[in-house]
């Protein structure tokens, strides 16, 4: 069975060609626009995520307003999260998420992001 992702991801571009990529890979991947929509999609589906990839900088919901929001739900508490980010101390953002793990942007090469996602899924 396909190991299942969620992108949470305002650049369009980056969010389909990782969804792309991924799917291209074999993960069964979503993607959505910010913070607002993950929470809705993760509160209306039943199959939840094997992981989280979440972007930290977004409009109406940003990447730490979300992780709270998760953290506080039970059934959603536990699913890991991959940040991606761009930002100067990306270990001490994680850290202050609770989170498994980053993405540094700007992406280097595939083979990071899928050690990464094999690594936390």
């Amino acid at each position: 069975m396909a190991k299942r992702l969620l992108i949470v991801e305002d650049a369009e571009d980056i969010c389909s060609t990782m969804m792309d990529l991924l799917e291209t890979e074999g993960y069964e991947v979503k993607g959505v626009a910010n913070g607002l929509e993950a929470l809705r999609h993760l509160e209306s589906t039943g199959a939840l995520p094997d992981l989280i990839l979440l972007d930290l900088m977004m409009p109406e919901m940003d990447g730490f307003t979300f992780r709270a929001e998760q953290r506080k739900r039970p059934r959603l508490a536990n699913i890991p999260v991959l940040v991606m980010t761009a930002a100067a101390d990306p270990q001490a953002k994680a850290k202050e998420l609770g989170a498994q793990g980053i993405l540094k942007k700007p992406f280097r090469d595939i083979e990071t992001i899928l050690d990464s996602i094999e690594t936390f899924c």
